[in-house]
Formats: structure tokens, sequence, C-alpha cells
């Protein structure tokens, strides 16, 4: 279907023609200046984009668009012995990417942290032939239904042996990050798409409500999914761009980043009316 609707802001693949894009509408989105654009994998062909693939970590590769599309995001494929997980979503597709990811062993399973990267997910699903795992709590934002998208409820979910779904649910409900259990030699990798948004001081994460309209995160949303994150190790954080990563001691720069931002948050001992004059 490569002449369906794709939004130009958020790259979201739509399963037909409409006059706007819902994601784009919410206020942890934004509708582009000029008004709502659309484009359609026949078209970023046709513009000269083309795929780019590029070794991430160990076992995992990133596999992006030149020049990017959307909001610049890379997806992760992550080659266990077990099968090929594609964690996060990118919008480009062509037959010289599924080569390339064919040549890589595949896709296995697809999962995605939130809606913001749902991108051209169906597509990438009936290439590979694989389930794409959403948390149900997101279900309301797939502009593409399809049988290949898999819902799946509560706190986690194992989607191949040591890859577990964690709904954290920064950001969005439904929004997830992914443990690789096995991932940096044992010590543990965390797949955060911008759940937990690896920032540029790559010591450190962050979380938002809305990323390009600033809202903050609540505190009960943070402090429950660090609950949920505390049973599990991980050395490394991936966040959603090219190098966007945490390399060492991920687990812990997790946690002093929530202490930060929680300190930050809650602090009302320098409000405004408290100020001299």
């Amino acid at each position: 279907m490569n002449d369906l609707p794709i939004c130009a802001t958020c790259g979201v693949q739509y399963a037909a023609p409409r006059e706007n894009c819902p994601i784009c509408e919410d206020e942890r989105q934004y509708v582009g200046w000029e008004g709502q654009r659309w484009t359609s994998l026949n078209e970023l062909r046709a513009t000269g984009h083309r795929s780019l693939v590029a070794e991430e970590g160990t076992g995992v590769v990133g596999v992006g668009t030149d020049p990017a599309t959307a909001i610049g995001q890379r997806a992760l494929l992550v080659r266990t012995p077990g099968g090929n997980v594609l964690w996060d979503m990118v919008t480009h597709l062509d037959d010289e990417l599924v080569r390339q990811v064919t040549e890589l062993g595949g896709i296995d399973a697809i999962a995605i942290s939130h809606p913001h990267f749902y991108g051209s997910m169906v597509e990438w699903a009936h290439a590979f032939d694989a389930p794409i795992h959403l948390h149900a709590a997101d279900r309301e934002w797939v502009g593409r239904p399809d049988d290949s998208v898999v819902f799946w409820e509560g706190d986690t979910h194992e989607i191949r042996e040591g890859l577990t779904l964690i709904n954290a649910g920064v950001h969005f409900d439904g929004g997830q990050v992914m443990h690789w259990r096995d991932g940096e030699e044992g010590r543990g990798a965390l797949f955060s798409g911008d759940i937990l948004q690896v920032v540029q001081d790559r010591r450190w994460v962050s979380f938002m409500y809305s990323y390009p309209n600033l809202i903050p995160e609540r505190p009960g949303t943070i402090r429950r999914a660090l609950s949920l994150l505390e049973p599990y190790s991980f050395e490394r954080v991936y966040g959603g761009w090219w190098k966007r990563i945490v390399h060492t001691d991920g687990a812990e720069a997790v946690r002093r980043s929530a202490d930060r931002y929680l300190s930050h948050a809650l602090d009302d001992s320098h409000a405004l009316d408290d100020r001299p004059r």
C-alpha cells in the first residue's frame, strides 16, 4: 500500500485518506506551522529518501533514513539467538532496506515505544511477516488497524526469551520500554525510545508528557515507572535517536535522573511569591 497517506509531521501511516492527523492534534505533538501535510511511501522514494543502516552497539543495529523523516528517530534491530526484534519504527521502507535487514537475519517481532513512532509499522510487519507488540492502553492511536498488531495488557510482557516489554506509562499511558536481559554481555540493556529520553548529556535521561510543547510528566507516573524498572539490571540505555545512548551504569543513570527531575518538579521553596522584590 505504497500510496497510503502518511502524516509529514509525525510520519505515521493511515489506512485511508483523511483531513487530520489525530496524533499531531493531540497536545503532546503539533500540527506543522504550514498546516496538515501528507506524503506517502511512493513520494518518499521519489524524493530521494534512502535507507541508513549502521551498528549502534553489540548485537544492536540502527535502522534509519537519509534524509531523516518525521521527527528523525531511528529504529533498532536487536539481534538475539532467539530471533531478531525491531525496536521502534521509521516511516521509510523500500526494497533495498528490506534486503539489508534480511541479510541481518530479518525480523521475528516488532515492538514500538509509543504512537509518535508508529511510522509505517504495518508495511514493515507485512514485509517480514512479523507481529507488532503494542500496549493496549494506546490502542486508540493506531491509524492503520491490522491483524499483525498484537495488543498486550498489564505491566510486563515477555516477547522473546530474555526480551521483556515494560509498560512504563511515561509520555503515553501505553508507553513501553524493552529490557534485554542478555544485552551488553549479560549486563543488560534498556531500549527506551523517548519514554525515558536520553538527553544531550548522555549520562542522564529525562521524562516528559510532551517534548515539543514542554509539558512535564506527572511525578506519580515517574515513580510508577521506576518501581516497574527496579527488578531489571541494565548497563546501557538506548534512546530514540542516533548515538543517544547512556553507555555505562544505565540503571543508576535512570534512578539519579528521576531524583533530579522530581527534586526540581516538586521543590516550591523558590516560588516567585517568595522571592525578594
